[in-house]
């Protein structure tokens, strides 16, 4: 068994989680937030036999969209304690991040 958690944007949550529960995969959500753009995004906890990992990915790749945005960096500061305006930046966000572990303890409490 493995333990798949990954990580979306919110915007492909919805497309994605009914993909799943529809080839009868179960997820667990929770609501977390990246430590780059300071968002929020969704983490899924999935667990599947070994050989559904790839489906599972294949799933992923299918419905977690690569986005260009723009972010403002955090500004710099003076020697004088001001903040001068930073240029925002342009940055591909989304997809997923995917950890796949071995899940060796099962159960339900």
């Amino acid at each position: 068994m493995k333990l798949m958690i990954v990580v979306i944007q919110r915007q492909d949550e919805n497309v994605l989680t009914k993909a799943l529960v529809s080839q009868h995969i179960g997820i667990t959500r929770v609501s977390s937030r990246g430590g780059f753009l300071r968002e929020g995004n969704v983490t899924l906890f999935i667990v599947v036999p070994d050989h559904h990992v790839d489906d599972v990915m294949q799933t992923i790749r299918k419905h977690c969209y690569t986005r260009t945005k723009f972010v403002a960096p955090l500004p710099p500061v003076a020697e004088s304690g001001e903040f001068y305006p930073s240029t925002p930046i342009e940055v591909q966000v989304g997809g997923a991040t995917v950890f796949v572990v071995n899940a060796e303890v099962l159960g339900r409490a």
